[in-house]
């Protein structure tokens, strides 16, 4: 077993009896679930708005070789600049540039997964590169130095009153304080950052292919203040984030906020089309958008797992998912955690590592069916266990065992030589360890159906 597996299993064991954490983050998906049920009733033909979402994300998949040069060639005709990123790497050293070239020193950003996934912020920290989160969940979780827990709400698993002990020891608020004061603290310490920080960093719900924009959606008004003020601003977006048409939008814009948090829309959403033109009076004087590949094309050339890069990152499947219920984000030791992150984190970051992933779960199907681009999260599940089996990454005891149940099963006879009692000794000697300390061992009865058929 690898590190991260058994580190995996450690903190999800912890966390599954970590009864505070249970309440929290079970009342928290509770306030989501009523309010989703209640947003998605609004859907006049949910079920058909799922399908066209899961057949355009389908066309977007098998045309991204036209679709991305498509968004690139109309997105710099309005001034805009394209970089095309590999990995990791290739994204740090192309934002290292665009920052050192402007003489930048600090940097303000709007809530964006893909840049947790390229762990930004630490990279631009070691440059001495001053970086603020701007939406509240991501600047809490900040303050706190630890990870985004949810996709769509990064600080969940934690309180009113965690929150509120935090800001009192950070900035002198009273202990008690309430979350609409707690806020207005947070706008008074962010709101001067974006008048002066040199570049604007944010992501991106989706990229127009037939427009050249970049779409955003958001609550807050953070990443409207980010791509505004600073004279720079640098979108990061995974290339499956790409959409056909701007029509699109009239379906994926409320599927994301009907499933993400009940809404009929975000309050905020925007379309930036490159940088500021001379007939605007805002905006930045320069736009990049890092078309980030990282790991995806993995995912793409398997057809029967590119189901995957349909998600829109609306977070339901996570809020759904009864092992994430239980053990929490922060478990998964990845940036997409739950049942989405299990799917497409092996592909991105190797099976190897990560293929444990694949059995973190039920296999109950809530997963799939809650999904707003209908991808069969649960079968990916059993596809990526059967792809690490192909590819090697199993124990010797483990393809031993199996192949052992495999022949005893083929026979009869072979089923029946040994006793239940003999079984018993057997399960106990060789599976208590892995069947896990808090289950009992089934027992196995001491005459077998065939034996008891023929007496």
């Amino acid at each position: 077993m690898t590190k991260t597996a058994a580190d995996f299993l450690d903190s999800a064991r912890f966390k599954s009896f970590d009864q505070e954490h249970r309440r929290i983050i079970q009342y928290n998906i509770g306030k989501y679930d009523a309010a989703v049920t209640k947003g998605l009733a609004k859907f006049a033909g949910l079920e058909n708005a799922k399908k066209k979402a899961h057949t355009i994300k389908w066309r977007v998949m098998e045309n991204l070789d036209k679709l991305l040069p498509e968004f690139e060639a109309n997105f710099q005709r309005k001034g805009g600049k394209v970089i095309w990123a590999n990995d990791q790497d290739e994204a740090h050293s192309e934002i290292l540039k665009i920052i050192q070239k402007a003489e930048a020193k600090t940097v303000i950003k709007s809530k964006s997964m893909v840049t947790e996934e390229l762990h930004l912020n630490e990279f631009l920290e070691q440059h001495q590169i001053e970086t603020l989160e701007s939406d509240l969940g991501e600047y809490i979780v900040q303050l706190l130095g630890q990870k985004p827990y949810h996709i769509v709400t990064p600080a969940m698993h934690l309180s009113k009153k965690d929150i509120a002990k935090l800001f009192h020891e950070r900035f002198g608020t009273p202990l008690g304080a309430t979350p609409e004061q707690l806020t207005l603290k947070a706008r008074e310490l962010l709101r001067s950052k974006y008048t002066t920080a040199d570049i604007g960093i944010t992501g991106g719900n989706f990229i127009i292919a037939d427009t050249g924009s970049i779409a955003l959606t958001e609550n807050e008004g953070n990443a409207r203040l980010t791509t505004t003020f600073p004279k720079i601003h640098i979108a990061i977006v995974g290339i499956e984030k790409v959409i056909p048409s701007i029509s699109d939008l009239d379906l994926f814009w409320p599927l994301l906020s009907s499933h993400g948090t009940g809404q009929n829309l975000t309050v905020y959403n925007s379309i930036l089309s490159g940088p500021r033109q001379k007939y605007e009076t805002d905006g930045p004087e320069e736009m990049y958008v890092i078309l980030l590949d990282n790991g995806r094309t993995h995912l793409l050339e398997k057809k029967e797992q590119r189901q995957g890069l349909y998600c829109i990152r609306c977070g339901a499947c996570l809020n759904g998912c009864p092992i994430y219920q239980n053990i929490g984000g922060h478990s998964y030791q990845t940036t997409y955690s739950g049942p989405i992150g299990s799917i497409i984190t092996p592909h991105m970051q190797g099976m190897k590592t990560f293929k444990h992933l694949s059995y973190a779960s039920s296999l109950c199907g809530k997963c799939t069916e809650v999904c707003p681009a209908k991808i069969d999260i649960h079968k990916m599940l059993l596809l990526n266990r059967r792809d690490a089996v192909r590819e090697g990454y199993t124990s010797k005891s483990e393809t031993f065992g199996w192949k052992m149940w495999v022949k005893g099963m083929m026979k009869r006879s072979l089923m029946d030589m040994l006793g239940g009692a003999w079984k018993n000794i057997l399960l106990s000697m060789f599976f208590k360890k892995s069947w896990g300390p808090y289950r009992k061992l089934p027992k196995v009865a001491p005459r077998s159906f065939s034996k008891q058929w023929h007496k």
